[in-house]
């Protein structure tokens, strides 16, 4: 705990705003998800998934149509990042990106993004917090449980060039989360 609290007080969480700021979030992504994903979905499906969502265009492109993409810095260097998408007709916040560098993992950051999302679904009166995770992904499915997040449905999808997205749909009642440690 004590390393946790000495970790957590070195981090902030910034809006992604600047060419900079793209190009370093795109710089991450390729980094976290050439990590963590080959295992679970395949290289060239990594590799396909970093070009068509996670470059440097896509980003730019999500951000100009309402997406909001934040940097997690850990002594001002990058080391996380997420993406939130408010549906206000619906009252949700998606949670559509939060990802970690391996090495920052089990260190309270991905809970202070998490903490950070919830905070940012209750400013905008949101009555949930949502996201999708690979089913195949049980350690992040297991970490969101454990956050008080329910599987509420499946979801398989195309995403082109032969790929799919088969997830759990995952939900939070922010008005009720109590944030487990």
């Amino acid at each position: 705990m004590k390393n946790e609290h000495h970790v957590l007080a070195r981090h902030s969480i910034q809006p992604v705003t600047t060419p900079e700021q793209i190009v370093a979030t795109a710089e991450l992504a390729s980094t976290i998800w050439n990590e963590h994903f080959p295992a679970i979905i395949g290289q060239a499906q990594v590799d396909y998934m970093v070009e068509r969502f996670q470059s440097a265009t896509a980003i730019a492109d999500q951000i100009r149509t309402g997406v909001l993409y934040h940097l997690l810095l850990l002594d001002q260097e990058p080391v996380g990042y997420m993406a939130l998408i408010p549906d206000s007709p619906q009252g949700k916040l998606m949670i559509s990106k939060l990802y970690l560098k391996r090495s920052t993992r089990g260190k309270g950051l991905g809970k202070a993004m998490l903490d950070f999302a919830i905070q940012q679904a209750r400013s905008r009166n949101c009555a949930s917090v949502w996201l999708t995770v690979n089913r195949h992904n049980r350690s992040s499915v297991e970490w969101y449980q454990r956050r008080g997040f329910s599987i509420t449905c499946e979801k398989d999808k195309d995403i082109g060039s032969g790929y799919r997205m088969d997830d759990y749909v995952m939900e939070l009642a922010v008005a009720k989360s109590m944030m487990k440690s």
